[in-house]
């Protein structure tokens, strides 16, 4: 770890979402993926990137092609790779050969720490074992590479006999590995027992330690942090906990534990503000949904609901966030449902730029609107336009883009093999104007969706830009069967931002109705949408 020079530095951060992530189930990058990766996790301020295993399969060795090209501010790239096998010359190694050709300036290779593993899984020799090690981390040394030695299955390996494992650390050691990583591969061991190993191995090996923990026991992130209070100056993980079986330690959720909770530096103070945005581009570039209740950067985890929790964080915030959502790059939210009070109305109309004391009728009114609502089946949790238009709509601040005149859908299926054609009817009214129109779908609400807009793009041609994102339905009562009252959430979005609208009925289609027409008075008022005047030229 000779290579750091900053004093400041306390704990050097090493990620494997590139290697170890994508390992997990319905995880996969691309080597474009793979290089766009890299460079934010390097601007970001990671210390080293794990790109692969350059022996494995043609992507990681286009990976390490493609990034020797790109020119990284901070982070240095690390191929990873095993040692040699039993009973084979270093320098005969395949997979230590392709270590050397991935250009990659520092190798990491991980070995046997648990004698059942070399008895069983290598079928060879104690001895050897330790030779393999040794040979294997000199070897790379001698080509000028840095090497950092991850301990595999290293606790398991420790309590199971506590003089071998620490002889594999030490094998390294005169190998001149620059880092001895512990492992707890299986992740299954608990704090204690983790601080217990590492307290021992500081005591008997004379390099810089590292941690690397799976979260099969739900603990790899408090093993992580054990093993950094018992004197640990190295953690592995991937963003977001991706990886195989329960995924590994999550440095999303690591790194504020260390930097703003321990008090030990990580990466540059400005940049832990940007731990959200890092979040949700991994889980983008992986093709995964953000988890919203994700420690530290999930859409929830800052989210207020109770009318009490919301009071008291509207004179103290501390009292129910343990650190500013901002500091990390998330934010604050409130919430609006049948357990809100005045408070989260208040707070929410701030959001908009509205002024609300507590003793407005219109506050009262809004509140038990709301409740009412939620009574019915409504939720605003996920469809806050929806709020927000009942809200300017109770203080006289809305004026409506268009009225309903009536509209009709037909579903017309002429052969039991052929998927039904829906048509959608509107008749709608802006200003003075009537304007009729029809549209097919692929299905009643798409037709309506369709339709409507048709109607409304010449007037309001802002109304291109909106798009249905999500569409979601939910049976609110199951025992009422074919009766049942459903709740129709819609997801739209315009150049980037995106809003939920709610409808509620025991018509699929009028549910639908009333969240769609939310959606797209929603977006025209975020638009400050003006009426072009109507040409008419034939009759309308």
């Amino acid at each position: 770890m000779s290579r750091r020079t900053e004093q400041a530095k306390q704990i050097w951060l090493y990620d494997t979402t590139l290697r170890d992530g994508t390992q997990g189930e319905g995880i996969s990058f691309s080597a474009e993926d793979k290089v766009n990766v890299a460079v934010r996790l390097d601007r970001f301020g990671i210390d080293y990137i794990e790109g692969g295993w350059p022996g494995s399969n043609p992507k990681d060795v286009e990976f390490f092609q493609r990034i020797k090209d790109v020119e990284l501010i901070h982070a240095q790239i690390a191929a990873f790779g095993s040692t040699r096998r039993a009973h084979i010359a270093v320098e005969d190694d395949e997979n230590l050969k392709a270590l050397l050709r991935s250009g990659a300036r520092v190798a990491t290779i991980f070995g046997k720490s648990w004698n059942f593993h070399v008895t069983n899984a290598l079928r060879t020799t104690l001895d050897e074992n330790l030779r393999m090690i040794e040979e294997s981390v000199a070897y790379l040394k001698e080509q000028g590479l840095e090497v950092i030695y991850d301990a595999e299955h290293f606790f398991d390996g420790y309590y199971a006999d506590k003089a071998y494992a620490l002889e594999t650390l030490k094998a390294a050691v005169r190998g001149g590995a620059s880092v001895v990583v512990l492992c707890d591969t299986n992740g299954g061991r608990l704090p204690h027992e983790v601080a217990e190993a590492v307290r021992h191995v500081r005591a008997e090996v004379d390099v810089p330690i590292g941690i690397h923990t799976h979260n099969d026991s739900g603990l790899a992130v408090a093993n992580a942090l054990a093993a950094v209070k018992e004197g640990a100056v190295h953690v592995q993980g991937t963003i977001n906990g991706y990886g195989e079986r329960s995924g590994n330690c999550d440095l999303i959720q690591v790194i504020p534990n260390l930097q703003l909770k321990m008090g030990l530096v990580c990466v540059p103070e400005e940049r832990m503000r940007e731990l959200t945005e890092l979040s949700l581009y991994v889980s983008e570039m992986a093709n995964m949904r953000p988890d919203p209740r994700q420690p530290f950067v999930g859409r929830s985890v800052f989210a207020h609901k109770g009318g009490a929790h919301v009071s008291a964080i509207l004179r103290h915030p501390e009292t129910y966030e343990h650190i500013p959502p901002e500091s990390v790059g998330n934010q604050r939210r409130v919430l609006v449902s049948e357990l809100s009070g005045a408070s989260n109305v208040i707070y929410k109309a701030r959001d908009y730029g509205i002024e609300l004391s507590k003793d407005s009728p219109a506050l009262r009114k809004v509140v038990n609107t709301i409740k009412e609502l939620e009574h019915q089946g409504y939720h605003f949790e996920g469809a806050e336009a929806s709020f927000e238009l009942i809200l300017k709509k109770a203080l006289g601040l809305y004026q409506p883009y268009f009225e309903l005149v009536g509209l009709r859908l037909t579903v017309d299926k002429r052969d039991p093999l052929d998927e039904p054609v829906a048509e959608a009817t509107i008749k709608v009214k802006v200003g003075e104007h009537i304007l009729h129109t029809a549209a097919d779908g692929n299905g009643p609400v798409n037709a309506l969706d369709s339709a409507l807009r048709k109607a409304l793009e010449t007037v309001y041609p802002q109304i291109r830009r909106i798009k249905l994102v999500d569409y979601k339905v939910r049976v609110l009562n199951e025992r009422a069967g074919t009766a049942a009252k459903v709740r129709v959430l819609i997801r739209s979005s315009d150049d980037g931002k995106s809003w939920g609208t709610v409808g509620v009925s025991t018509n699929i289609i009028e549910a639908s109705w009333r969240a769609l027409v939310d959606s797209i008075e929603y977006g025209l008022m975020r638009a400050n949408a003006a009426a072009e005047p109507i040409k008419v030229s034939r009759p309308v």
